[in-house]
């Protein structure tokens, strides 16, 4: 039994981008892997791009008719045996270290079900440093989806257990729902490093999608809020807040930063006027 199943579902990638993906997993440090790659377009020549690589960890199967995006990652799921879950999607790149760190992790710490990384874009030097703690991921989960999808390690028994799946309501979120179900189970961790490179480029779900995709998060944030109250106000009171006072209407004249206890007023937004600090019991009855 392989440790680690490592889950690609695969539609019409562009060649070089699938060929890079495939290879960023095969050239992993670590090796007790399974590379599960579904294939959910029955007309597509992918097939033999993926068999010209002779490497028996790799295990292709393709839908006989097109399912989509949630009921593939469902289909990897049930098909895989490691006891880890490495997600990973048709055009991004793993770096080396990716799963043997993230295993690292869950081996070393069995209360926590998901681990991910920070990352970069592909165009982008910039790196996307998410939230480390599950406290602080999962606070910040209540506006963003914290946890890198892509690059996130799960164990499958949390899944199986709680008899949890992708939800195809949810689609194109369904990775943002999935971790909305799993934060009361679970602990999350982002290893605080680049493991992984997200590919940037006008095919993307985030780009194709992105009226969906958003309508679909604000649904899951309702949700989230309600269940997570106390972490929502923890949010809020976190949350910055500017202000900005222009002369006659165009003029920069001041700006106002409020973050939980604290405010900073800037004048033309660059001079610090004054620091004021209120009592965290101020206005209550």
């Amino acid at each position: 039994m392989p440790k680690v199943s490592v889950l690609m579902p695969v539609y019409k990638t562009e060649e070089s981008y699938l060929r890079e993906a495939i290879e960023s997993i095969l050239n992993q440090t670590f090796s007790d892997f399974e590379f599960l790659i579904l294939d959910d377009c029955p007309d597509d020549d992918r097939e033999k791009i993926v068999k010209s690589y002779k490497d028996k960890r790799i295990k292709y199967t393709k839908n006989e008719r097109n399912l989509g995006i949630t009921p593939s990652r469902n289909k990897l799921i049930d098909m895989a045996k490691g006891e880890y879950l490495a997600i990973f999607d048709h055009d991004d790149i793993s770096l080396p270290t990716r799963l043997e760190k993230e295993v690292k992790f869950l081996d070393e710490n069995i209360e926590y079900g998901v681990v991910s990384s920070w990352t970069k874009h592909s165009n982008k030097d910039k790196i996307i440093k998410h939230p480390i703690t599950d406290h602080d991921i999962k606070v910040a989960l209540i506006q963003n989806c914290e946890l890198a999808h892509s690059a996130a390690m799960v164990r499958k028994s949390i899944l199986d257990d709680n008899n949890i799946r992708y939800e195809a309501d949810f689609s194109p979120s369904e990775d943002y729902r999935l971790w909305f179900r799993l934060a009361k189970l679970t602990k999350f961790h982002n290893i605080p490093e680049v493991l992984f490179i997200y590919r940037w480029h006008d095919n993307n779900t985030s780009i194709s999608q992105a009226n969906k995709m958003m309508n679909m998060t604000w649904r899951i944030r309702a949700l989230f809020k309600a269940e997570f109250a106390a972490d929502y106000q923890e949010f809020i009171s976190k949350a910055k807040h500017t202000a900005n006072i222009t002369l006659f209407g165009f003029i920069p004249f001041l700006k106002i930063i409020k973050q939980e206890n604290k405010t900073k007023v800037y004048l033309f937004e660059k001079i610090l006027l004054a620091k004021i600090k209120t009592s965290s019991r101020l206005g209550e009855k």
